[in-house]
């Protein structure tokens, strides 16, 4: 009796009046057990992360290719006859593809499948950086990593992105005032290395810049070259509309 009574006076002292706890106090933080340890395995780092995917169109080219700049150099300038972006999806010119990162980011994974694009008449085929609209800088140079001719014969292009392709895009700029502005992202962020501004130059870089939502593919032709044939903004997998049957 003497212990309930005591341990009820030390509740009633505590609590103003009112009972905060009944006999026995809560347990501390001091002697609180530890979570349990996570189950940890490095080796996962080779598995597919991050997804992200893109459905190309000539409608997100920025421009058409009539109204190339005149300052532009003649070897971005197209060199047979240019389709309007109307003229091209009314021929049926589109892609779906995805750009895939391992969960360690040493290597990215694209895969994308076009239609109605002559495939003789692509000449190049690159990953910029860039918000909807711009025309941005060239990250990676897919004819850097693969033939790009025989890999796209078919109308179906896959390849593996190290960070090695990167850095060669990068270094096609070196020396070329030309390449200094169309090689290569800037990294807007300071940097331990000095004031010159940094560009991206591994694949952890470029999914950085994937989840800002600032990564597109670009498809050029040879009737399409400055701004490109079909152009695809990148966006998460799982936060990419689903399609939409359209009645006619």
């Amino acid at each position: 009796m003497r212990i309930k009574r005591d341990a009820f006076l030390c509740a009633v002292l505590i609590g103003g009046g009112g009972v905060a706890w009944a006999q026995t106090p809560p347990e501390s933080a001091a002697t609180a057990k530890p979570a349990a340890t996570p189950a940890l395995d490095p080796s996962k780092g080779r598995e597919v992360g991050m997804v992200f995917e893109s459905w190309l169109s000539p409608h997100q080219e920025g421009d058409e290719e009539e109204n190339t700049p005149s300052s532009v150099p003649k070897q971005f300038r197209s060199k047979t006859p240019s389709l309007s972006r109307a003229a091209r999806e009314a021929a049926g010119h589109r892609g779906h593809g995805q750009l895939r990162f391992s969960k360690d980011l040493s290597r990215a994974w694209v895969d994308v499948k076009i239609e109605g694009v002559n495939t003789a008449e692509i000449n190049m085929f690159h990953i910029h950086c860039g918000k909807p609209g711009i025309l941005g800088p060239i990250l990676v140079d897919f004819s850097v990593a693969t033939d790009l001719k025989s890999n796209i014969a078919d109308g179906m292009f896959s390849v593996e992105i190290r960070n090695e392709h990167i850095v060669k895009t990068t270094e096609h700029g070196h020396g070329s005032v030309i390449g200094a502005f169309t090689m290569g992202c800037i990294i807007p962020s300071p940097s331990l290395s000095g004031v010159k501004p940094t560009k991206v130059l591994t694949v952890a870089g470029m999914a950085q810049m994937a989840q800002s939502g600032e990564l597109y593919f670009n498809l050029h032709t040879t009737g399409q070259t400055y701004y490109g044939d079909i152009r695809g903004q990148l966006l998460p997998a799982d936060r990419t509309p689903a399609s939409v049957s359209a009645t006619r």
